[in-house]
């Protein structure tokens, strides 16, 4: 079943010091399934990339194999969410916009989440999206 991946899951593949057992989970379920992000997915990795780069954590290269890698996986880019329901789910939850397209997401496609971010983890909650396990 495909489910929906967000930035700070897709960050710690990239960043030794920052292992969790769900990003380890979700790797693992790309072998099996698709991963749905955002458009904005796109604009959030390489941000994360790129500041990290200027803290010196990671090199223009690092940045450009891990691109290259994540390229190859099954990731599906959802080009455009229900602006509606969005926003509804911002406001309701206190969201960010960007957070609620994930949230979105989920629940227009029946999808579970693999989240890192508990504000959007506890409003998926309260809408029954079900978190990646």
């Amino acid at each position: 079943m495909p489910f929906v991946l967000d930035a700070s899951v897709t960050a710690c593949w990239v960043f030794q010091d920052e292992e969790h057992p769900l990003a380890g989970l979700a790797l693992d379920r790309l072998t099996t399934d698709d991963a749905i992000v955002p458009a904005l997915w796109w604009f959030e990795v390489r941000n994360i990339l790129v500041v990290n780069e200027r803290r010196g954590r990671v090199s223009e290269s690092v940045t450009r194999t891990f691109l290259r890698h994540l390229a190859l996986l099954p990731v599906k880019v959802d080009p455009v969410p229900d602006e509606d329901q969005v926003l509804r789910l911002a406001r309701a939850h206190r969201l960010s916009v960007y957070d609620a397209a994930y949230l979105e997401l989920a629940l227009r496609r029946g999808c579970p989440l693999a989240s890192l971010d508990r504000e959007l983890i506890a409003a998926a909650s309260a809408v029954r999206v079900t978190p990646l396990a």
